[in-house]
């Protein structure tokens, strides 16, 4: 085979791509294939790597093909709210790394940012992941509150899927630590606190505890391109893509939430059943792998 002609033949598979890319991709798409090589319906390679921030409380890396977010989780102790004495707070912030994207640029949080701040933590709150009476410390007097941050190292699509995935792995890994109320209303630590129930912690102490989640939810992304459906999008199907439908399960297949991001393509009772069906598949999934890494960072 003519070296030559290899090299000549991908320049112009690249120009093509470049200059018609509907084009390139209903190639591939009416062979029901993607041009990197998945069928329509099949996901990227997903890995999970928690406790990836030691300065953290808790954290974790989540990548979807060559999508990847950080989740780092921060504690604080506060007064609680006037109208929910007894419970805690979590508030979530995520940020794109300025070499994420081309289209991220250093300074203020750009709108991409803000919208996956509001979904993750709308999701969180909605599916109930965190009993926020976990984080009481002293009813009216003192409570934790969970600061999550989010980090999106690189953006190839399916970007609420991969921070969902490093949110849901660092929560799953944050042990809340012991403390003191001290008779003049401090909160003080208290490391050398025996890890027992909170019933056999001695008169002013706080046990520590790991943090127990309700819900384990998880976002399938799914998107229509030239009439197929197509699940796990990178960043360039994404911005061909007609629609794109964004699924949110919990580990007991219930929907807790659907998001339609624009386009022109309706999507109807069908589709909407198969990507429904594809987000519970992912769901059972993502447990398992997470459930593995867990056990194999506490075996480490």
């Amino acid at each position: 085979m003519d070296p030559k002609g290899e090299v000549g033949g991908s320049l112009e598979a690249d120009a093509f791509r470049k200059l018609y890319p509907h084009q390139f991709y209903a190639n591939f798409l009416a062979k029901h294939t993607r041009p990197d090589g998945r069928a329509l319906m099949q996901a990227r390679p997903v890995s999970v790597t928690p406790n990836a921030v030691s300065s953290a409380d808790s954290s974790a890396t989540a990548k979807l093909g060559d999508s990847a977010a950080i989740a780092g989780v921060k504690l604080e102790v506060a007064v609680p709210a006037e109208e929910s004495p007894d419970e805690g707070h979590l508030a979530v912030a995520v940020e794109m790394a300025p070499m994420s994207s081309p289209d991220v640029r250093p300074g203020r949080p750009g709108e991409a940012a803000q919208c996956l701040a509001e979904q993750v933590s709308s999701i969180l709150a909605s599916s109930d992941v965190i009993p926020r009476q976990q984080l009481c410390i002293e009813q009216g007097r003192a409570c934790w509150v969970v600061y999550l941050d989010i980090i999106v190292l690189n953006a190839d699509g399916s970007l609420l899927d991969a921070c969902l995935l490093a949110a849901w792995a660092a929560l799953r890994s944050l042990r809340l630590p012991s403390v003191i109320l001290t008779a003049d209303g401090n909160v003080e630590p208290c490391d050398d606190l025996p890890q027992t129930s909170s019933a056999a912690a001695p008169e002013g102490v706080w046990a520590g505890r790991m943090l127990q989640l309700e819900s384990q939810p998880v976002a399938q992304s799914c998107a229509m391109m030239g009439g197929k459906l197509i699940s796990d999008c990178t960043a360039e199907e994404e911005r061909l893509a007609d629609t794109i439908i964004i699924i949110i399960v919990d580990g007991r297949g219930n929907l807790l939430g659907l998001i339609k991001a624009g386009g022109t393509a309706e999507a109807g009772d069908m589709i909407m059943q198969q990507c429904i069906e594809a987000a519970k598949l992912r769901q059972q999934d993502l447990c398992r792998l997470l459930e593995d890494q867990l056990s194999a960072a506490t075996l480490s």
